[in-house]
C-alpha cells in the first residue's frame, strides 16, 4: 500500500487533535495522487491511495472527511470503492475525478452519494472549490450530528427525569391516599375508645350494660381494624404488582350498613342530613368491597364539603338488568362520564347514587375535579384527594362514574359496577 502524508501530521494525529480536516486521495495514476497532495498539503491532512482497496483499509484506520476519488482504476473502480466507503462512513463527502465524462457515470456516482464530479485535467480554482465546499458539507454534517446526539442526550436526561419526577409523584399521590383512606376507620375507633372511655374510665369493675356497650363497641372496633389492614394490602398489592388482587363477591346492603357507620362518627357529617337507601332485595358485587366503602365515603363525604350550609346527601342504589346506552352520556359544563372505554358495561349492574342539595360545581371546575389534589376548599379543610381516589378506583373495578350538575340545586354522582342479583329465596 503506497500512502504519503505530511510530515507535520502523521498518520496517527487525529483531525481532532492536528486541527485540520482529512483528506483522501485515491488514483492510480502516481503524477495525479502527488499533484492533488501538493495543492492540499498546506490546508489538509492527506492521505493518500493507489487502489479502491487501499482507501477502504484507511478508511478504517482514521477519520476521513473528504475523499477524492479517479472513477476509472485498476481492481476495484471509483463507483465500487465510493460504494464501499460509504458503507463504512456514511458521512464522508465523495468527489470524482473522471477523464472520460460521460452523463451516466456522473448520475450514477451522485445518486451513490458523491457530492461533485471533476473532469481531469482538473482546474486547479476548481478543484479547491469543490473540496472547500465538501468540507464545509462534512462540517456542518457534524454538527448536524453532534447537535443530534446532544438532544438524544438530553432527552433521554429529560425522560429520566419525568420519570423520576412521576415516581414521586405516584408515591406522594399512594401515600397521601393511604393516610386519607385509614382517617375514616381511625376517626371511628377513636370514638368508639372515646365512648368506652366516658362510660368506664373510672371504673373498677364492668358489669351489667356497661359490659355489653364495652363488647359492643370492641367488636366494631376490630371491623375497623380490619378495613384498615385491608386497605393497606390493597395498596401494598398497588406497589408491588400496579393491579388490584382478586375480590370476593360482598353484600351491597352490608357495604351501605358499614357506611352508615362510618359516617355516624365523621365531624363533618353531624350537621348535614344523611339518607342511605337500602336494595329491596340485596344483591352481591363482584368487585372488592373496601374499595366500594371508600368510593361511597369519599363521595359523600365531598357532597358534605361542598357548602358551609347544612346540607341533605341520598344515597340511593338500584339494579339494572340491561347494558347503560353510553350514547345518552355526553360530556358538557353539567356533565362529565368517567371510563367509558374501560368499563365492563354488562348486567346486571349496580347504580349507586350520591345526590346533595348544594350549589352545584361551576362549569370551569368540573373538568378539574378528578385531578390529584385540586381542591376549592381552604388546604385545612380538604386534601384534594378524595375524588382522585374515587376515579382510581372506579377504574380499577372497570366501572363507570357520571356526574351530573346544575348551579344551585346541586350535585349527582352515579357509580356502575359489576354485580351479582340475589335470588329472592337468598338469605339476606
Amino acid at each position: 500500500m503506497l500512502t504519503e502524508m505530511l510530515p507535520t501530521a502523521p498518520p496517527s494525529v487525529s483531525p481532532a487533535i492536528s486541527g485540520r480536516r482529512t483528506l483522501l486521495v485515491c488514483d492510480d495514476e502516481e503524477c495525479s495522487r502527488l499533484s492533488l497532495r501538493v495543492v492540499f498539503k498546506d490546508d489538509y491532512q492527506v492521505l493518500l491511495a493507489a487502489s479502491g482497496a487501499e482507501a477502504i483499509a484507511l478508511v478504517q484506520q482514521h477519520a476521513i472527511d473528504v475523499a477524492i476519488l479517479d472513477i476509472r482504476m485498476g481492481g476495484l473502480s471509483g463507483i465500487e470503492t465510493l460504494q464501499r466507503l460509504k458503507q463504512a462512513d456514511p458521512a464522508i463527502e465523495v468527489i470524482m475525478l473522471t477523464a472520460f465524462e460521460t452523463v451516466e457515470t456522473a448520475r450514477q456516482a451522485l445518486r451513490l452519494g458523491a457530492c461533485d464530479y471533476q473532469t481531469k485535467p482538473f482546474n486547479l480554482a476548481t478543484i479547491r472549490t469543490s473540496v472547500a465546499n465538501a468540507i464545509e458539507r462534512r462540517s456542518l454534517s457534524d454538527q448536524i450530528r453532534g447537535n443530534t446526539q446532544q438532544l438524544l442526550e438530553l432527552q433521554q436526561e429529560l425522560d429520566k427525569q419525568k420519570l423520576q419526577e412521576e415516581i414521586v409523584r405516584t408515591r406522594g399521590e399512594i401515600y397521601g391516599s393511604i393516610i386519607h383512606d385509614m382517617n375514616g376507620p381511625l376517626t371511628i375507633i377513636s370514638g368508639f375508645v372515646g365512648a368506652i372511655n366516658d362510660r368506664i374510665g373510672n371504673s373498677d369493675c364492668v358489669t351489667g350494660e356497661d359490659l355489653e356497650l364495652v363488647k359492643d363497641r370492641l367488636r366494631r372496633i376490630i371491623r375497623q381494624l380490619s378495613g384498615c389492614i385491608e386497605i393497606s394490602r390493597r395498596y401494598l398489592s398497588f406497589l408491588r404488582e400496579r393491579s388490584a388482587p382478586a375480590s370476593a363477591q360482598v353484600s351491597v346492603n352490608h357495604l351501605l350498613t358499614d357506611l352508615w357507620e362510618l359516617l355516624k362518627f365523621q365531624p363533618g357529617a353531624r350537621k348535614h342530613q344523611l339518607c342511605i337507601l337500602p336494595l329491596r332485595q340485596d344483591a352481591t358485587l363482584n368487585v372488592n368491597g373496601i374499595d366500594v366503602l371508600q368510593i361511597l365515603l369519599n363521595l359523600v363525604t365531598n357532597a358534605f364539603q361542598s357548602s358551609p350550609h347544612a346540607l341533605r346527601v341520598d344515597l340511593h342504589p338500584e339494579i339494572q338488568h340491561r347494558p347503560l346506552d353510553l350514547g345518552i352520556f355526553v360530556d358538557g359544563v353539567t356533565e362529565l362520564f368517567l371510563n367509558r372505554e374501560g368499563f365492563a358495561n354488562q348486567p346486571p349492574l349496580l347504580a349507586l347514587s350520591v345526590a346533595d342539595n348544594g350549589p352545584g360545581i361551576p362549569a370551569e371546575i368540573l373538568p378539574r375535579i378528578f385531578e390529584p389534589y385540586f381542591t376549592t376548599r381552604a388546604q385545612i379543610n380538604g386534601s384534594g384527594l378524595g375524588l382522585a381516589i374515587v376515579q382510581r378506583l372506579v377504574k380499577a373495578n372497570r366501572g363507570a362514574l357520571h356526574v351530573r350538575t346544575q348551579a344551585g340545586l346541586g350535585s349527582v354522582f352515579t357509580i356502575y359496577l359489576p354485580a351479582a342479583e340475589i335470588s329472592a329465596d337468598s338469605p339476606r
